[in-house]
């Protein structure tokens, strides 16, 4: 693999930084995150490749646990609103082959409405959602069973060896985590209405800012640093107990870490932010 040709960033996402209008919260994290869309634009890749999470929204009722998109938008979320993305079709088509022949029968993914884990990595880093092509690749984080961390390293891997053969600068993007519990994932439902949503959170949030998990979360960190799968692994299986529901999402870094070819991929940033109730961290494989 040409390292020069390949950039992870892994940044934890939140509604609650939507929602501080004002930015009153999160002041060490919102720098770091311009610092590596600074990089990001210096970069300048041509194809982005986004694992992010769902919320029970895109995937309900049926639920895979990796899957790729041929096409995708936004739906509206809080301030946003809905908008189209610039997926790499016929490059998705390609993965989405090459990963069956693997071992991995994905779930191949049309016209899927994704929230704001793919989306606020996007805007933060990228800037509009159509500014660059991208092929969204959505890890099941949220709905019972999950994927074990060494399938989420090995679905990495096979991405990462795929390109390897595509010529073109890759940003490859893993959002969400680290540690937090957000009410509406404690549940153990598929149908969730956005007014039952918004009526869960609104009743946990108080106890929800008390469950982040600073030290899971520096382990965590250490080991994308490092590089460490082995500790990579036993911390996405011991996620939701130790860090909260939330913490499933850190699959999504372990698989873009190992998409990146496994260098270390190196914290720029880490702050618990109570008022998001989440431990906020930024890192890239920058060197």
């Amino acid at each position: 693999m040409n390292s020069d040709r390949r950039l992870v960033v892994c940044a934890s996402h939140s509604p609650g930084k939507e929602r501080d209008v004002e930015q009153a919260f999160g002041h060490k994290f919102r720098s770091a995150l311009a610092s590596a869309a600074d990089d990001v634009r210096r970069f300048d890749p041509d194809l982005v490749i986004v694992f992010g999470g769902d919320h029970r929204r895109a995937f309900r009722q049926v639920v895979p646990t990796f899957g790729v998109a041929l096409s995708a938008s936004i739906i509206a979320e809080g301030r946003h609103g809905a908008g189209d993305l610039q997926v790499a079709s016929g490059l998705a088509r390609e993965l989405c082959e090459y990963l069956l022949t693997v071992g991995f029968d994905i779930a191949v993914c049309r016209d899927i409405g994704l929230d704001h884990a793919f989306a606020q990595p996007i805007r933060d880093l990228v800037g509009a959602l159509d500014a660059k092509p991208v092929i969204p690749v959505p890890v099941n984080c949220a709905t019972a069973p999950l994927p074990t961390g060494r399938r989420v390293a090995d679905f990495g891997t096979a991405i990462g060896r795929f390109l390897d053969g595509v010529d073109q600068r890759v940003l490859v993007i893993g959002t969400g985590g680290l540690s937090h519990s957000p009410p509406s994932l404690e549940v153990d439902t598929y149908d969730l209405s956005d007014e039952e949503r918004a009526r869960l959170i609104a009743d946990g949030m108080a106890e929800a800012r008390t469950k982040i998990r600073p030290d899971w979360d520096a382990e965590v960190l250490q080991a994308m640093s490092t590089w460490d799968v082995s500790a990579l692994v036993r911390l996405v299986d011991t996620a939701h107990a130790r860090a909260g529901a939330g913490a499933n999402e850190v699959r999504t870094w372990v698989a873009a870490g190992a998409a990146g070819g496994g260098r270390p991929v190196s914290p720029l940033v880490y702050e618990p932010v109570p008022e998001w109730i989440t431990g906020m961290a930024v890192a890239t494989s920058r060197s």
